[in-house]
């Protein structure tokens, strides 16, 4: 058996009932494609074989690519040697649904790639550290760059925790499935750009209130960042954390960027 490349941060999962509830997650039904990132071994693999259409699995590990095709003969998996973050999502047919254990130094590259592609998927499973799966799924209160960047373009829910001790290796923390389904965007792409200016600067200094951070990340006084909130209905004293992704919506129709 392969042994986990620590560089590539490869945690093996074995528990039956933990990648069943992984796939559950999904929904996937008979005429569905996966997008599977990194399977490693094809423990996961196995799982979303036997529900799915067909499996597209994007292996960086050359090795672990090369042999996961002969562990299921006659199965509809396709097999791609290559890195998650230079592969083209528009060779998946619509509505695609993506399952992954994710290493956690690249989750949030790899939330920003499928939440703005073009072909973006209707659902995605993934298994990240508890941490960030708890930052993705955040509510107003506890928000971040991260948690915005989601749910602009997809609904987050958490699923179970699955403790450090069930992987091989057991890596430092533990982790936990969140799951993305893609709706409807609350941005087009034309102020996609803009938002993100905007949200960046709300968070470029992150303890201040808003007034002090949006008029530093923005080059604006702090009386233009006051009169920005207060036509957003936003008071000016609240922190970035504080707002919802519709608030942020509703600053970015009055940013003139």
């Amino acid at each position: 058996m392969a042994g986990p490349n620590k560089s590539l941060g490869q945690h093996w999962l074995k528990d039956r009932e933990v990648l069943a509830h992984i796939a559950d997650c999904a929904d996937i039904q008979p005429e569905d494609t996966v997008l599977e990132i990194g399977p490693g071994l094809g423990t996961l693999t196995s799982e979303l074989l036997r529900r799915a259409k067909k499996v597209v699995a994007v292996e960086f590990d050359e090795a672990l690519a090369a042999k996961l095709p002969a562990q299921f003969p006659g199965k509809n998996l396709e097999v791609i040697h290559s890195d998650i973050l230079s592969f083209n999502l528009s060779t998946l047919p619509a509505n695609y649904k993506v399952v992954a254990n994710v290493p956690y130094y690249i989750t949030s590259k790899i939330v920003k790639l499928l939440m703005t592609a073009q072909n973006k998927p209707a659902v995605t499973v993934l298994l990240v550290q508890k941490e960030v799966a708890q930052r993705i799924a955040a509510e107003p209160g506890d928000m971040s760059i991260l948690a915005v960047s989601a749910q602009i373009y997809a609904t987050a829910t958490l699923g179970n925790i699955v403790p450090a001790e069930m992987f091989t290796p057991p890596p430092k923390v533990d982790s936990q499935v969140v799951v993305l389904k893609t709706a409807e965007p609350w941005i087009t792409p034309e102020n996609e750009k803009a938002f993100f200016r905007l949200v960046k600067a709300g968070f470029s200094s992150k303890r201040k209130k808003l007034r002090s951070s949006l008029s530093a990340g923005l080059g604006i006084s702090k009386e233009q960042a006051e009169a920005l909130c207060a036509k957003a209905g936003i008071s000016a004293d609240w922190r970035a954390e504080s707002l919802s992704t519709a608030q942020w919506v509703a600053l970015l129709g009055y940013y003139d960027s």
